[in-house]
């Protein structure tokens, strides 16, 4: 598995553990017809985003283990909603190095790059 630089997928997180297999790695499957692929770093601007659209991410859902995200959590997100926010200027920054390659079919690299993570 590459991420979108061409080289070996990193991990994105694993407190919260993310990623549609919860393994803290953005690949995606058969199964994930979200395409969870890319490891962006939360923003309280991008959580009101994804609430006001019907995704809320911040608030718990014990039933499912899932313990809200908050400002500063990395996440596997959906490419579309990432796409989404991006085009609305909410974008959340991307750690490239663990963005799977798959989400150059939704986002281009230029608009991924112009969001990235300082180093």
């Amino acid at each position: 598995m590459n991420n979108v630089l061409g080289t070996p997928l990193q991990p994105c997180c694993t407190d919260p553990l993310t990623g549609f297999y919860r393994d803290g790695i953005c690949r995606t499957g058969p199964l994930d017809t979200g395409r969870h692929v890319v490891c962006a770093v939360m923003t309280e601007e991008f959580l009101t985003f994804t609430k006001s659209r019907g995704n809320d991410l911040s608030t718990p859902l014990p039933a499912y283990d899932f313990p809200g995200l908050k400002p500063g959590d990395g996440w596997c997100l959906c490419a579309l909603r990432w796409k989404e926010a991006y085009e609305a200027g909410v974008a959340p920054p991307v750690r490239l190095e663990a963005t799977h390659e798959a989400a150059l079919r939704y986002v281009s690299l230029e608009a991924l790059q112009e969001n990235q993570v300082a180093a």
